[in-house]
């Protein structure tokens, strides 16, 4: 019988690259696609425990689900998956996920999930305004290949690809990403206020063998 395959991700059932990626994992065995039915980036490890969550089919094997990545990875193995899958792809992101992101990360979550559930997670990431994304699925399409024999049930492995045409890859340990810390207050139309959260990268620590340093190597 052929590996059924859960893949989940943050972008939302309806990004570009969770479907080609679907396309791409079916040479290796059956896919079964549970994601958000809305972007829920940094939606960390999040269950949604106060509220009901709904799966909607639209598609043959690709569910839409209310939830986080985690809800998504629980109800689909507990639920909607046929049998018990090989492996949980949760992925690819739009965007790196480096050094402290893994914390934040829906996509690093979702993969997390399927392992605390004894199931092996690749957590996968495109560089933002990838060039060739092509490439990047294809080199992500032979990692889940490796990673279905040779990843012991239970463990994850988080991937960022540089999305230049770049098939070279090291084993990294997290790094040091840095950002521009900021909580901005705003008005709103009646004079109250509320608040935006969040700034942008700035760089990172210069840590040799860390994941931020192969990305800047352009190194997988």
């Amino acid at each position: 019988m052929r590996p059924l395959l859960l893949l989940t991700n943050d972008d939302g059932i309806f990004a570009p690259m969770l479907g080609a990626l679907a396309d791409r994992l079916a040479a290796l065995g059956d896919v079964l696609v549970v994601a958000p039915e809305r972007p829920r980036s940094a939606a960390s490890h999040a269950i949604t425990l106060h509220k009901p969550v709904r799966a909607k089919e639209i598609a043959p094997g690709r569910w839409s689900l209310s939830g986080t990545p985690a809800d998504c990875v629980y109800v689909g193995v507990l639920r909607l998956a046929p049998r018990p899958p090989a492996i949980v792809v949760s992925g690819p992101n739009d965007g790196y996920n480096l050094g402290s992101d893994v914390y934040y990360s829906g996509t690093v979550a979702g993969a997390v999930e399927g392992a605390l559930r004894g199931l092996r997670g690749v957590a996968l990431s495109v560089a933002p305004r990838a060039k060739d994304v092509a490439t990047a699925l294809d080199l992500a399409t032979a990692i889940v290949a490796a990673a279905l024999t040779q990843l012991p049930p239970g463990e994850v492995v988080n991937v960022n690809l540089p999305g230049a045409g770049e098939t070279r890859y090291a084993w990294t340990t997290l790094g040091k990403r840095r950002y521009q810390d900021d909580v901005t207050e705003r008005h709103d139309p009646w004079g109250r206020p509320y608040y935006w959260i969040g700034g942008g990268s700035i760089g990172h620590d210069d840590v040799p063998g860390s994941d931020c340093n192969a990305i800047a190597d352009g190194v997988a």
